[in-house]
């Protein structure tokens, strides 16, 4: 079953577990992949639960815990605006979620590709709601990102944090981007020798490669890890 909402300019789509207690997964989206994300799921044999996709976000600003410059004339900065968005979710979007489908599920779990990978362990620095934070390509490359991470104290950090990268990632001229896949092992490997359930898994190709199987597959994976 699918529902929809719209809160502050962002598009919710709830496509609702067959149990009434079935663990959430939240997705960052930068655009719509929900059925498409659905199905790769059905094909990799994922358990059942209850996916709410969000949509429409001011992709640079929501994304990023802090302001950084444009690295590219295409690009515009990025705002730093993660802690309100994250306001915003825990506080009027997953209340909106819950009562729309009049339960409660027994676990939620965090999902990102790309810069919403980066958000999504981010949020878990700030808050004990995720049990698990799945970072599918996420961008590891953000300045000052390793260094924040290992200021925390992660024993409060989710259980089980699972990590991707394309295999093409780091090829690139920008330095900047090109530290993606180093920062993302070092992050993987900090993390598992501080006692989190921690993978890091190596996919085919570039950025843009399969996105909706790589989000699946790390969906598939913290959903196997949790309760």
């Amino acid at each position: 079953m699918r529902k929809n909402l719209i809160i502050a300019d962002k598009t919710i789509d709830i496509y609702q577990a067959e149990s009434p207690c079935a663990p959430m997964v939240i997705l960052n989206s930068y655009q719509r992949v929900g059925e498409e994300l659905l199905e790769q799921c059905a094909e990799l044999g994922c358990p059942d639960f209850t996916l709410v996709e969000i949509s429409g976000l001011v992709w640079n600003d929501e994304m990023s815990p802090w302001t950084i410059p444009s690295f590219s004339r295409d690009e515009p900065p990025f705002g730093g605006k993660a802690d309100d968005y994250l306001g915003l979710l825990i506080g009027e979007i997953l209340p909106a979620v819950k009562a729309a489908l009049d339960t409660e599920p027994r676990s939620i779990l965090l999902a990102g590709y790309s810069l919403a990978g980066l958000f999504a362990l981010y949020a878990a620095t700030k808050s004990d709601l995720f049990a698990a934070v799945a970072s599918c390509s996420g961008s590891m490359w953000f300045p000052g990102f390793m260094e924040y991470i290992k200021q925390q104290d992660i024993t409060t950090l989710p259980k089980h944090i699972y990590f991707s990268l394309g295999d093409r990632e780091a090829r690139t001229k920008n330095e900047i981007l090109r530290t993606v896949e180093d920062n993302t092992k070092e992050l993987a490997a900090y993390l598992s020798q501080g006692g989190i359930d921690t993978v890091f898994e190596r996919n085919k190709g570039n950025h843009f490669h399969q996105v909706a199987l790589r989000t699946a597959k790390g969906i598939r994976w913290i959903l196997s890890h949790t309760e």
